[in-house]
């Protein structure tokens, strides 16, 4: 009888014999049956279940991913019921933006790290981050913070498009207030 462990296989027969399938990783899952073949002078024979495991994880088991999720992105378990990134084009900006989400998710983590440092150790008053939005800052009115951020967003959003577009476009001289080497050389995005 054999047993699925992960992507191993463990076989314990009532003799020494032992069974490898060559064929595990060819399909997504099933089960087979095979007799195992008999030691040279016996006629003694053990039947082994079988289960192939699939070539490479994926959402749902036994769900064969679409042909252009070939694993090679981050995180590919060949999840798109929608057909999204059918196109090559849009595959791509999907993958670009997905970066951008995760930048800003650390992002966020460490400032609520730094502030809940702040906070704990006596060196400003501020909320915890989880009330932060619901406090009235004393420097600018809600309307003006989001303003601003609306703007200096915009602004970081539209450059990163625009060197998406046109990889190294935003490297060209008089594109980013004569900061231009420092982007040169970098992926677009």
């Amino acid at each position: 009888m054999a047993v699925a462990v992960g992507r191993g296989f463990l076989l314990q027969p009532s003799s020494s014999s032992s069974f490898i399938s060559k064929d595990v990783n060819k399909s997504s899952i099933g089960i087979t049956s095979a007799f195992l073949p008999a030691k040279p002078g016996t006629t003694r024979r053990y039947l082994a279940t079988v289960v192939r495991a699939q070539q490479r994880p994926t959402w749902l088991p036994g769900v064969d991913p679409p042909p252009y999720l070939d694993g090679t992105l981050a995180g590919d378990f060949g999840f798109d019921p929608l057909g999204l990134g059918e196109d090559p084009e849009s595959l791509r900006w999907y993958v670009q933006a997905e970066l951008v989400h995760a930048r800003f998710a650390m992002a966020g983590v460490a400032g609520i790290l730094f502030t809940d440092l702040l906070r704990v150790t006596g060196i400003r008053e501020l909320p915890v981050w989880y009330e932060a939005g619901a406090v009235e800052f004393k420097f600018a009115s809600t309307r003006t913070l989001f303003i601003v951020q609306l703007l200096l967003m915009g602004f970081a959003e539209t450059k990163r498009y625009m060197d998406y577009i046109s990889p190294g476009s935003q490297a060209k001289e008089g594109s980013f207030f004569g900061l231009e080497a420092s982007l040169e050389g970098l992926e677009p995005g």
